[in-house]
């Protein structure tokens, strides 16, 4: 336990100042049950999708998940994405997954303002991931990322590494998530000057309630920002919890407080933040949706399925 909070100072206290101005699409949460949780997956144990947010929590899977999501963004923007683990014995737990994003068609025109046809843009990621035991109830794991953007025929690459920690209290049920996310570079820009990938450090814990059928997640993001004060790096949190109700429903809700921040328009921000989700069991099939508000901005929905093989 203590080496959890070792690790997680030094990066805590780590002098970094990232642009983070391009490849924003890895922060897109398509995993329908992590968006209704408003994202708070650093310590999930329980769904291949972890390995977007902490490669650590593979180790705790069972047999062979997979799980497809897909993501209806504002106007005819589409993103979609699949994952999967696999232990291999004596060896330990890897992981697969694959983000794409498509913005959909543009009109080119030129200074006239002529048109001059269509084109297209979108971006994808394909990740590999491992993860292995330290010591009892306490993980690891690490990604590695390819990242590719179009825009119309200019192009951009990246690679990136994901780290992560894993701690599980079985008997409390108490799990503690510790990531680093996103820490790489481009490899060829979209012009001349090469930008920063959005770095992203975690920390979270989750609590599954004795005798009551709720699990609480909480987590911290974007702890790697600088601040005048150390204690405002604390501030980007979002949470959720989930309901079982009897052996097939789930309801799920959470709470994002710099979306909430963001998306504010005046004086309000209408229900900018919150998100809402259910998941069904069918036969061996997990069935999930959710609903994400951009308050005046409109609404994301999200549907995904996965199985175990």
């Amino acid at each position: 336990m203590k080496k959890i909070f070792f690790l997680a100072l030094v990066f805590l206290t780590a002098p970094v100042i990232f642009a983070q101005s391009t490849f924003k699409f890895l922060r897109v949460d398509t995993s329908p049950r992590a968006a209704a949780l408003a994202g708070s997956f650093v310590a999930n144990d329980d769904d291949p999708n972890v390995m977007l947010y902490n490669p650590a929590g593979i180790n705790l899977l069972n047999g062979t998940p997979v799980s497809f999501s897909y993501l209806n963004f504002l106007m005819d923007i589409n993103a979609a994405s699949v994952v999967t683990s696999k232990e291999f014995e004596g060896l330990g737990r890897f992981a697969a997954g694959f983000q794409y994003i498509n913005y959909g068609t543009f009109t080119r025109a030129d200074s006239r303002g002529t048109n001059l046809g269509e084109f297209k843009a979108g971006e994808l990621a394909l990740t590999l991931g491992y993860g292995n035991k330290i010591d009892e109830n306490f993980y690891y794991g690490a990604n590695v990322k390819f990242i590719f953007s179009s825009i119309e025929s200019y192009s951009s690459t990246a690679a990136a590494i994901d780290l992560g920690l894993h701690y599980a209290i079985p008997e409390s049920k108490w799990n503690f998530g510790f990531s680093v996310l996103h820490l790489g570079t481009q490899l060829s820009s979209y012009i001349n000057i090469k930008e920063e990938l959005p770095l992203d450090v975690r920390f979270g814990f989750a609590k599954q309630l004795e005798n009551v059928p709720f699990r609480f997640f909480w987590s911290f993001s974007k702890l790697n920002e600088r601040y005048e004060n150390f204690f405002e790096r604390f501030r980007q949190i979002s949470f959720g919890g989930e309901f079982r109700l009897g052996q097939s429903l789930r309801l799920r809700l959470g709470y994002d407080s710099e979306k909430r921040k963001e998306l504010k328009i005046g004086s309000t921000a209408g229900l900018a933040g919150f998100n809402l989700g259910v998941g069904f069991i069918v036969g061996k099939y997990n069935v999930d949706y959710s609903f994400s508000s951009l308050g005046y901005v409109g609404a994301l929905h999200r549907f995904g399925i996965s199985t175990i093989l």
